[in-house]
């Protein structure tokens, strides 16, 4: 049985959502769900936006067929060809021999590698070209590694609506709401975004600024992604939101504390400097443990945070290994602009603040500060009367 949702007068949501799934590409832990997001114009043309993944894939293909109602499809436009959004192309292909697809010459190169041939009737995208179905009218927006290299974004002129790809997506499943404005977004769901981008754009943060820039030109009214809810409204929020994200700014002056412990005792120093902070007025603070908490959560909130707090013992004369693939993440992510505070524990050869001042250094613009504190085993007196002193000094970096 068919469950659709309306966006505007003629345009459809026939996407699914899978609460099954555990881990977001085999990596990231979705423990409330995803959606698939796919939509139908139904103009003089029908016209398909994206497909969707396998996993809704009897749902999606029954949403379709109850949309058009009989009619035929016209047209498949295909933004990005992530498995994610593309794996039912192919079906869809075979049930619509005369659909034509649109995509960029580098979709129609990774549809031929995963073996979709549409070449009969495939029309290149190119930047700022146009296509009539009607009374729509389409332009095609290049946005190459947002976050693959064939990726495009579609804006209808017509009402306003950019389809905008995994760009301004979501992890959670929409469990019935399609529209941001019907759940509490700011509360339940930007985590979540915040996460999603994050994780899997956040690399890509010039990409991603260029489409901004590209975007603030544009007289949008919808946002449409392929990921999590609708915007039709606080639109400029949101975009603000990713355009933080995209030049690595911080959301918030507060501190991320992560900390590796084997025994509890650098642990101990994480919850002391926690505790200093708030008696001297920092209350926006979030801590960690990286042995328990997904490295997921971690970047998201090492993107949010103005200053980040590491402690990690050492470990084979390394780092403790899940601070060292926190560390190491951020570095693939390109994370950048933070204030960052190193403490370091060891029994005999504690190497684990050399290590992480190395990782650094190979990040733009990190801040890493002069107090270094180091944890001979287990906090004493001078150990204490050091993390009183980063508390000063992070207090003081955020003036």
């Amino acid at each position: 049985m068919r469950c659709v949702r309306k966006v505007t007068e003629d345009l459809y949501w026939i996407g699914g959502n899978d609460k099954r799934l555990s881990l977001f590409e085999n990596i990231h832990p979705i423990p409330d769900g995803v959606s698939y997001n796919s939509y139908v114009l139904l103009d003089e043309k029908a016209v398909l936006f994206d497909t969707a993944d396998w996993a809704v894939g009897q749902q999606f293909m029954e949403n379709l067929h109850a949309i058009l109602d009989g009619r035929s499809l016209d047209y498949i436009v295909v933004n990005h060809f992530e498995p994610d959004h593309a794996a039912t192309l192919g079906l869809v292909l075979q049930e619509f021999p005369a659909a034509k697809v649109v995509c960029t010459k580098k979709g129609q190169a990774f549809a031929q590698q995963f073996g979709y041939d549409f070449a009969d009737r495939w029309i290149e995208a190119k930047e700022g070209s146009e296509l009539s179905f009607g009374k729509h009218v389409v332009t095609f927006v290049n946005a190459p590694m947002v976050h693959w290299p064939e990726v495009m974004v579609t804006y209808d002129k017509t009402n306003g609506v950019l389809f905008s790809a995994d760009a301004f997506g979501s992890f959670r499943s929409l469990d019935g709401a399609l529209f941001a404005d019907e759940v509490n977004f700011e509360r339940d769901w930007l985590p979540e975004a915040r996460r999603y981008y994050t994780n899997i754009v956040g690399k890509y943060g010039p990409q991603t600024a260029n489409l901004l820039k590209k975007a603030s030109k544009l007289d949008i009214k919808y946002i449409c992604p392929l990921h999590g809810p609708v915007w039709r409204k606080d639109i400029d929020w949101f975009i603000d939101k990713h355009v933080k994200w995209a030049t690595y700014t911080p959301e918030e002056k507060g501190v991320l504390i992560a900390y590796g412990s084997m025994y509890g005792h650098t642990e101990n120093a994480a919850q002391i400097l926690a505790a200093k902070l708030h008696e001297k007025g920092m209350h926006n603070i979030q801590m960690y443990d990286v042995s328990k908490t997904h490295v997921s959560y971690l970047i998201s909130e090492a993107f949010r945070f103005s200053n980040i707090a590491l402690f990690s013992v050492t470990y084979n004369m390394n780092l403790y290994p899940p601070m060292q693939n926190f560390v190491e993440d951020m570095g693939r992510l390109n994370l950048q602009n933070r204030t960052v505070s190193v403490v370091y524990n060891g029994t005999w050869a504690p190497a684990a603040g050399k290590c992480m001042d190395g990782l650094l250094c190979g990040m733009k613009n990190m801040n890493v500060l002069e107090n270094e504190v180091q944890i001979k085993s287990s906090v004493g007196k001078e150990t204490e009367e050091q993390l009183d002193a980063l508390a000063d000094e992070i207090i003081a970096s955020m003036k």
